[in-house]
Order: structure tokens, then sequence, then C-alpha cells
């Protein structure tokens, strides 16, 4: 039997996206997924926001912006669950 710790995965609690009259989150992150995972795919989103920023602002495309808005969302949707989920 092994005291190791198990690693961390997300708690599946956190959801984003607003929508809707009354508005309510569209999306929830899933529980269980590793930590590692989703911290790599933290980095591939803030990588993508950074790009649709610049791109953007410079362009001045609101389109552009929106997306980095929602993948924003997305991103700080799945940090927090990775942290809800070390704290349980």
């Amino acid at each position: 039997m092994s005291d190791d710790p198990k690693p961390p995965v997300t708690a599946g609690l956190e959801s984003f996206h607003e929508s809707g009259n009354p508005p309510v989150d569209m999306f929830r992150i899933l529980p269980g997924i590793p930590a590692e995972h989703a911290y790599d795919e933290v980095m591939n989103l803030l990588a993508c926001i950074r790009h649709l920023l610049h791109e953007g602002l410079m362009e001045q495309d609101a389109r552009l912006l929106t997306a980095a808005d929602y993948l924003s969302a997305f991103a700080k949707a799945l940090m927090t669950d990775v942290e809800r989920g070390r704290l349980h």
C-alpha cells in the first residue's frame, strides 16, 4: 500500500461563458483532468490570447478581441479548477 499523494487533477467545478437571459454558464471544466495536462493547455491558450490581442489591437478587429475574451475566460476557469482540485 502506497502513501504517495495522488497527482492533482481538475475538480470539475468551474464553468464559463455566460449566455442567455437570465444568464447561465454554457461550459464546464470536466473533473479528473491531470493538472499537468491542464497547465499545458493553459500555456497554449495564453499564447493564442496574446496573439489575438496583439493582432486585434493592431487591426482594430473586434472579432479577434472577442475571441481573446472567450479564450481568456476558458483559461481562467481551467486554472481555477486545477487549484480547486488541489485543495480537495
